[in-house]
């Protein structure tokens, strides 16, 4: 089985029981929180998915990670079962794969805007308002500022992206002088 398709179905398990606990957000707060403890301390990830390390002491690991930052029961059983399958290093993609899921949910698009220079907040404003316009759902901007661009944005919303920097449309007509 792809690690997509396993990160699917376990982010989907734990969509369905959110929703039913109605604990959506706090699960993928969650989810997050451990994802970063697991990215800041790459020594616990490592622990906690050897498959030489006993699996009742990365149990007790775990249950004191768990019980730091007061996970919820939903999680905590959760990523019990995960340490039990050997699938905890598919956490990151699970933590990605619940978040679209949620968001699609709550009717939710993420839009990642890359600008040659910083954003005011009307022109942000009128970016998102457009985006929303165009999709037809909620959406929440990332932005980064990439002075490589020259001028313009660049956005990347819904697995597509738009581009519009100065930077791109200079490679193009390049592309078509090189041509002929």
């Amino acid at each position: 089985m792809s690690i997509t398709a396993i990160s699917r179905r376990y982010a989907r398990a734990l969509v369905d029981l959110g929703v039913e606990g109605k604990m959506v957000e706090r699960y993928g707060a969650e989810l997050a929180t451990i994802r970063s403890a697991f990215h800041v301390e790459s020594g616990l990830r490592l622990i906690l998915e050897s498959p030489t390390f006993p699996l009742d002491k990365k149990k007790a690991i775990l249950s004191d990670l768990l019980e730091a930052i007061k996970a919820s029961p939903g999680i905590r059983n959760f990523l019990g079962l995960l340490l039990e399958k050997q699938r905890l290093q598919h956490l990151e993609h699970i933590e990605e794969d619940y978040r679209r899921l949620a968001d699609e949910l709550a009717g939710i698009l993420r839009a990642r805007i890359v600008s040659a220079t910083t954003l005011e907040a009307k022109q942000l404003n009128s970016i998102t308002s457009s985006l929303e316009k165009r999709t037809g759902m909620k959406v929440e901007p990332k932005v980064q500022v990439d002075p490589s661009l020259i001028g313009g944005i660049q956005v990347e919303i819904g697995g597509k992206v738009f581009d519009g920097s100065v930077k791109t449309q200079l490679k193009r007509i390049e592309d078509i002088l090189q041509k002929g």
